[in-house]
Formats: structure tokens, sequence, C-alpha cells
């Protein structure tokens, strides 16, 4: 089974591809995309759209896992990060690839056992569940492999 996790943003989104073959999970690759400044939204999602579906098309993944919604005191950024959310799940869809949805506490929760951890405790975490040899940095990154670590720990039977 391979799960591809999304950290989702207009500035930086962060992915993670992650592999369980029987009982073994592992970290194939993770990264960054990183939309051009300065240009239009339409633009921005656009090119957001087209770079997932690289990376869909490339790897492969089974699963889409993204970050749900949260609250946000600013209602424009809660808005521009709904719009980055529905271009990623569209470009699942396109690719036929089902699309799952967590929210930052589950997520927390499934790879560190405290809902409220820091990003730096998920980095970590996700450096020992993954057995990597450093942290993985950004930490957009670490946060789609948590992600993508999420869907594994919610769906054991996969």
């Amino acid at each position: 089974m391979r799960v591809i996790g999304v950290d989702p943003g207009l500035v930086v989104t962060g992915f993670g591809i992650i592999d369980k073959k029987d009982n073994t999970i592992s970290a194939h690759s993770y990264g960054t995309i990183r939309p051009p400044k300065g240009v239009q939204l339409a633009d921005r999602l656009g090119y957001l759209f087209d770079e997932i579906t690289v990376l869909i098309d490339k790897y492969k993944p089974e699963i889409l896992a993204i970050e749900d919604t949260f609250y946000h005191k600013n209602f424009k950024s809660a808005m521009v990060l709904g719009q980055a959310r529905g271009t990623i799940i569209l470009a699942g869809f396109r690719q036929n690839i089902p699309c799952v949805e967590y929210a930052p506490k589950k997520i927390k929760q499934s790879v560190v056992g405290n809902g409220n951890a820091s990003k730096e405790q998920v980095q970590y975490m996700v450096k020992n569940i993954l057995h990597l040899d450093k942290l993985p940095t950004p930490l957009d990154s670490s946060d789609a492999l948590a992600i993508g670590l999420c869907y594994l720990n919610q769906n054991r039977w996969s």
C-alpha cells in the first residue's frame, strides 16, 4: 500500500509518500510544493493542481490523506487554505485516488499520542517511526508524513 500525505498550503504544501508492506512502514519520498509568489490566486492554485497531479502520476499512491480545515482566527486565511485543499482533493479525484481527511488533533494524537503536540514533537516522532537518518524538513513535509502515518494507523487492515 502506498499513501500520499498532504499538508495543504498556498505558500508551502508539504507532501510525503509512505509505503506499507506487511508490517513494515517506510518513507519513500517527501518534500514541498511552493507555488510562485506574486501571481494571481488562480495561477497559484493551477500550479498546485499540476504539481499534485505530477506526484500522483509519479508515485501512484492508492490513497490521498490530507489535513482537514481547522479553525482560523483570520477568515481570509481559512478561505485560501480551503481553496488549496479543494484543489488538492480535486487533483486526487481526477486521478481516481480516494481522499481521506483528518483533523490536526487526530493526526497529532495518532503519531505522538497527544493531540496538542508541537510541530517539532510530530517531526521527532515521524523520524523515529519511519527510521529516518535525520529529521524530515521543513515542518510542512514532516506534517505531511504524519498525515500519511495517521491514515495507516487508522486503517491498520490496509
